[in-house]
């Protein structure tokens, strides 16, 4: 099993990161990236999944580097195994499958990897992609400042009847999105609304996915989309989701103006809209995920008298969207996404 450097070559206070890659050029080039940055230092480099769980077996690292295509065992197969080996061990999949609109990219997203990367070709490392890798790395790892009220993260869970679910979600997201969805009973029947920060190009393979794990209708949402029982839409990656009251039902309509966060699609106007429509009706989600988008919709919806959870810091790969939301006071619950599915399964009231 090939390391590089040792791992007792890297200081206590850097970022201990394991590459897997099957490339000797990849491992190389990825290494200089990282070690070009005071903040990480490569503690092992390994051709394949086997060395890779060899390895985590006797050290432990902060970050595991994955490529997808590799003999034997190929990344995303070994994704699950890998996490567990890992230890609490953040996974960037960095390979030339996460293209845009490449399944692989959901594909690792969902099955728990933190981020990704596309590869470029070999004679195309130069330039801009040791940048972008640390650039992510920078923001995974990036400390969050955020102040919790006191009590904010032992907070009950919120017995509440509503008629519509939004969630909103980023880095991290796609993973706790996955295992809230599963853990909703086969007869629940509000709709759910989805804001997921992805490109558009991911929009359709993401749809398709949620539809798979949800086990239920799900699509992008068009503009006058009607909201539905036992029907989720999706907010597509060029426009912002709002919603608008048609009748006694929902719509949606979709929006491209600027918002505070910077974030198209954007989880705020979508919140802030459900709570105007549904007000106490309503339960906001917010997922891991990095700044503070979602934090004012999470506060209207409160302020509407409706419930809002969010995910807790130990299973979030980033806290920042539901620390944010936690530490306005606007929480009712702080729960991991598989309790937060539990809890939203045990709505009372049947959809209209």
């Amino acid at each position: 099993m090939a390391r590089s450097p040792s791992p007792h070559a890297a200081p206590a206070a850097r970022t201990r990161i394991l590459i897997v890659d099957d490339s000797v050029v990849a491992r190389a080039v990825l290494t200089r990236a990282i070690e070009g940055s005071p903040s990480y230092a490569v503690v092992g480099s390994v051709p394949d999944v086997r060395a890779a769980l060899a390895f985590l077996a006797i050290d432990q690292v902060d970050l595991v580097l994955l490529d997808v295509e590799m003999p034997g065992v190929d990344g995303l197969t070994a994704l699950p195994d890998l996490i567990a080996a890992g230890k609490g061990a953040r996974i960037v999949v960095v390979s030339s499958t996460c293209a845009d609109g490449g399944a692989a990219m959901i594909q690792a997203l969902a099955l728990g990897a933190a981020d990704t990367l596309e590869k470029p070709e070999v004679g195309a490392f130069a330039g801009r992609f040791g940048a972008l890798l640390i650039e992510k790395l920078d923001r995974l790892f990036e400390v969050s400042d955020i102040v919790l009220p006191r009590g904010a993260t032992t907070m009950p869970a919120r017995e509440h009847d509503f008629d519509i679910v939004a969630i909103g979600a980023s880095t991290g997201g796609i993973h706790a999105l996955s295992q809230l969805l599963r853990a909703l009973p086969a007869h629940f029947s509000q709709p759910i609304l989805i804001t997921q920060h992805l490109p558009a190009s991911f929009m359709s393979y993401f749809a398709a996915q949620v539809a798979v794990l949800a086990n239920r209708p799900c699509e992008v949402a068009e503009d006058r989309s009607r909201i539905r029982p036992g029907r989720i839409l999706i907010a597509p990656g060029h426009a912002h989701m709002k919603v608008i009251a048609i009748g006694e039902g929902g719509a949606v309509r979709l929006t491209t103006e600027a918002v505070a966060s910077g974030c198209m699609p954007s989880v705020d106007p979508m919140l802030r809209s459900v709570a105007d429509v549904y007000g106490p009706r309503s339960l906001a989600v917010v997922l891991s995920g990095m700044g503070r988008d979602g934090a004012v919709g999470a506060v209207a919806i409160a302020a509407a008298g409706g419930s809002v959870v969010v995910q807790d810091r130990e299973s979030s790969v980033v806290w920042g969207m539901p620390g944010a939301v936690a530490a306005s006071g606007a929480a009712h619950a702080v729960l991991p996404p598989d309790k937060i599915g539990q809890l939203i399964g045990r709505q009372r009231r049947p959809a209209c």
